[in-house]
């Protein structure tokens, strides 16, 4: 699990736990176990809630202490994709070894590259970190891959 901002941004907004939990339709306690790391929130709700509010996903999601303004997005999946594959080649590593890394199939980081399947808050939160890399680059929202701390 990862530490991050949303527990700020949720009191910037003056918002309650209710409150955001009602926005996304889901408990007070799941919005609880975002804001502690005890779950992470699925990452088309960190999108949405980024659309939303205005912030960028490396803030809330604790990859970085300020807040870059980078507007509306919609994802897509191809483009993801394409980032996740230009990371892993400039790395010089195979899908088996990035899998492996992320301790997650070979089958489902190809589905990742593919656009078969969008990747999660958890996996993508993990490849960031560890490789220093923005996760609004990843999801196609700003042109710039290195994280500005």
């Amino acid at each position: 699990m990862f530490q991050n901002n949303i527990k700020w941004c949720r009191e910037e907004l003056q918002m309650t736990q209710k409150e955001l939990g009602f926005i996304f339709g889901v408990s007070d306690s799941a919005v609880c176990s975002w804001e502690n790391a005890r779950d992470s929130m699925p990452i088309k709700k960190v999108i949405r809630f980024c659309n939303l509010y205005n912030f960028s996903m490396d803030f809330v999601l604790g990859l970085t202490r300020k807040n870059e303004h980078y507007g509306k997005f919609e994802i897509n999946r191809a483009i993801v994709g394409t980032r996740l594959k230009k990371l892993r080649t400039e790395l010089h590593l195979t899908q088996q070894a990035l899998s492996d890394e992320c301790r997650i199939s070979q089958t489902t980081y190809s589905g990742y590259e593919t656009g078969h399947y969008l990747i999660n808050t958890n996996n993508l939160y993990y490849i960031c970190k560890t490789y220093n890399i923005s996760m609004d680059w990843i999801l196609g929202r700003t042109k710039d891959p290195k994280i500005k701390k």
